[in-house]
């Protein structure tokens, strides 16, 4: 079917509306339980891949989840992806790297989505074992986040599979989101987007200030397929698919976390610096990064000490369990609305064989969508600002300039709840 709105656009805002379901997960989450895993996991003194005591804490993360999948009536299943990990020019011997992977069942045929963070920790010295490193926020923080949406969301029926993973190996190269990664694309797995969270704990920032009630959100430019002369014809350098994820996050925390605020990124992830979702684009997949609005280097990859007055060292009580709680229920928010949601329509098409003022959008149907919304911006503005609907139909054609405007389509099912927006060429 074909959708034709030649006479005058009316627009109304892009952002969601509220889900009753939604909202009450998103209630859910607990400052108590994020603060009383986060002291947990520093109990353990160090996780550094080198210690004897990186896999006690991965134990006891693999035993956390199996006490949650016994609540998601057997839709969640919990392993280890155990591997070797080679020398490399930084560490003195190969080392086994072992993450914990919690699956919770969708539909058959449905995306995946992936909730990341990673337990191993460092001091100064990111090959010392024997060491102090708590590692309260980089990345315990990170770890009981997933470990408390995985607990809210384990007893919900999902279309969309949700893998909640904590990754081992990630301060010296990556390495256990790498192999995961690198899995699921060799095992063919349709992975329609990772959010990596990774040093979300600490607002650094006045209290009752703006910033502190912010987070920011990371994503890449252009996906490892990208034709740079499309992108450059289309001028669509700002809409990667993970570029699509992290507004997707935007808009929905908007809703339902409004007194928190996204700050979008448009990198990749921090200079000098790294993270697990850079693994999932490696691969091809949508991927973004949450991370705190300041960070304090003192107490990041720091010896736990006090110089000059100044206290060192990756602390839980730097640890803000209420601004985390904030995070996770960003996290949950998004997580929910994109794995209780549509799909997302697929080989989107522009035309562009005549000259014309309209635009027409082609594609093919989503999962579980009842009607479509054409949602667009100007070229220069970094987030979507209008959307209309066109029914459920699978091409359109709008009053809007190609030349002049971005321009997308989501779908929108029974329940009004949207897909992540998608453009074509």
């Amino acid at each position: 079917m074909i959708a034709v709105l030649l006479g005058l656009l009316a627009s109304a805002s892009p952002a969601p509306a509220a889900d009753a379901r939604i909202a009450a997960l998103v209630r859910a989450v607990s400052a108590a339980e994020l603060r009383r895993t986060d002291y947990r996991l520093v109990a353990f003194g160090t996780r550094n891949d080198f210690s004897t005591t990186v896999f006690t804490a991965r134990d006891w993360i693999r035993g956390q989840f199996e006490t949650i999948a016994a609540q998601s009536g057997g839709r969640m299943t919990v392993r280890l992806d155990t591997f070797l990990q080679p020398k490399t020019r930084r560490t003195p011997r190969a080392v086994v790297e072992s993450s914990v992977i919690a699956t919770l069942r969708g539909d058959p045929g449905a995306p995946t989505y992936v909730l990341s963070s990673h337990f191993d920790d460092c001091n100064s010295r990111c090959t010392d074992g024997a060491g102090v490193a708590p590692g309260a926020d980089d990345n315990g923080s990170g770890t009981a986040a997933v470990l408390e949406a995985a607990r809210v969301l384990a007893s919900t029926p999902v279309h969309a599979t949700i893998v909640f993973a904590c990754f081992d190996g990630e301060e010296l190269g990556l390495w256990g989101s790498d192999h995961y990664a690198r899995e699921l694309k060799k095992e063919g797995v349709n992975v329609a987007g990772d959010l990596n969270d990774d040093i979300i704990g600490a607002p650094n920032a006045p209290a009752g200030s703006a910033d502190s009630h912010a987070v920011r959100v990371f994503s890449e430019a252009l996906p490892v397929d990208a034709k740079i002369d499309d992108v450059n014809a289309a001028g669509s350098e700002n809409d990667s698919p993970s570029r699509e994820l992290a507004r997707f996050v935007a808009d929905t925390g908007s809703v339902y976390v409004p007194d928190m605020d996204t700050v979008l990124i448009d990198r990749a992830d921090r200079f000098l610096r790294g993270g697990d979702q850079e693994s999932f684009t490696a691969q091809g997949f949508p991927a973004v990064r949450f991370v705190e609005r300041h960070e304090d280097f003192r107490h990041q990859h720091q010896d736990v000490r006090v110089a000059q007055g100044v206290q060192f060292g990756d602390l839980p009580s730097f640890v803000d369990a209420d601004y985390l709680a904030q995070v996770t229920r960003m996290n949950v928010a998004a997580l929910a609305a994109l794995a209780l949601g549509p799909g997302q329509p697929t080989d989107v098409r522009m035309p562009a064989t005549h000259l014309t003022n309209d635009t027409t959008l082609q594609w093919r149907p989503a999962r579980d969508a009842v009607r479509y919304e054409i949602v667009w911006r100007a070229s220069t503005s970094p987030v979507w600002e209008h959307a209309t609907g066109v029914g459920n139909v699978t091409e359109a054609t709008v009053p809007l300039s190609k030349d002049d405007y971005i321009i997308g389509v989501r779908a929108v099912d029974a329940s009004g709840l949207l897909s992540p927006v998608v453009t074509g060429l």
